[in-house]
């Protein structure tokens, strides 16, 4: 039995087409709550954009997996935070000034970016209007600000160089323009895990429902892994269900064959 869902937002709750959530998906949240079960934001986004949620759906979500699990918080506050190590950071930032890599610095409250590149203003045009892009900003405040998550603007087969230059991190991407940039023992299952152990719900009793290459490690956590019939191929080939687009009422559709709605 299935008592606690938890869903990513770009790309599944929220369509990429329309920037808004379909309606057979507000109706399937609706009657999820009426049944019981949990339901919870497992992003990469940080806290301070989950305001526009509120703009799109009458829901109160029973908790928040933020930042690829590095703050998870519900009504009741904080009951886990990660942040990548200042040392880390410190040994990044001469790279940074050595390359033209765009990398978002994700704070609880702001998100700043080094430099405004291609890459970035093609991912904000994706986005529509669901997502302001950031200021720029200097990064060397990264040594005074508790940064949570880097969101770093390079291909895959950049990735293990960029790392080189942060240890203690891990990648966890998103899509082909970025991938986020978390403490080596952090990501969305973490945040899951510490989400169920706080509502004393076994692991066995979750699913998740993502479409990006950060939802991969969450998919095999969960009891139930759902990917969106618009995911990439490497997050269906993990996945328990692959169910149809976010447009075409999957998430509904996938309710419904695990018989939680």
């Amino acid at each position: 039995m299935i008592k606690a869902v938890f869903f990513d937002i770009d790309g599944t709750l929220v369509s990429f087409k329309t920037h808004r959530i379909p309606d057979s998906t507000k109706q399937a949240l609706t009657r999820m709550r009426e049944r019981g079960v949990k339901v919870f934001i497992a992003s990469g986004r940080p806290p301070v954009q989950m305001h526009f949620l509120k703009d799109l759906v009458d829901f109160e979500f029973d908790g928040y997996v933020v930042m690829n699990g590095q703050y998870c918080y519900d009504a009741q506050g904080v009951y886990h935070k990660e942040h990548i190590p200042t040392d880390s950071l410190r040994m990044l930032l001469p790279y940074l000034e050595q390359t033209d890599i765009s990398c978002s610095f994700v704070e609880l409250d702001y998100v700043y970016i080094n430099r405004i590149t291609k890459p970035v203003t093609d991912l904000y045009e994706m986005l529509g209007g669901t997502a302001q892009m950031e200021p720029t900003g200097d990064p060397t405040r990264s040594l005074t600000h508790t940064t949570y998550q880097l969101s770093v603007f390079l291909p895959k087969e950049e990735e293990e160089g960029f790392l080189s230059h942060l240890p203690g991190c891990k990648a966890a991407r998103w899509n082909p323009y970025f991938t986020d940039i978390v403490p080596a023992d952090g990501g969305k299952p973490v945040g899951l895990q510490k989400t169920l152990e706080r509502w004393g719900i076994r692991q066995e009793e979750s699913m998740a429902f993502g479409d990006g290459g950060n939802d991969i490690d969450m998919l095999r956590y969960a009891g139930v892994g759902v990917a969106m019939g618009n995911a990439s191929d490497d997050v269906k080939l993990v996945a328990d269900y692959v169910t149809a687009d976010v447009d075409d009422d999957g998430v509904r559709r996938a309710l419904e064959h695990y018989g939680v709605i």
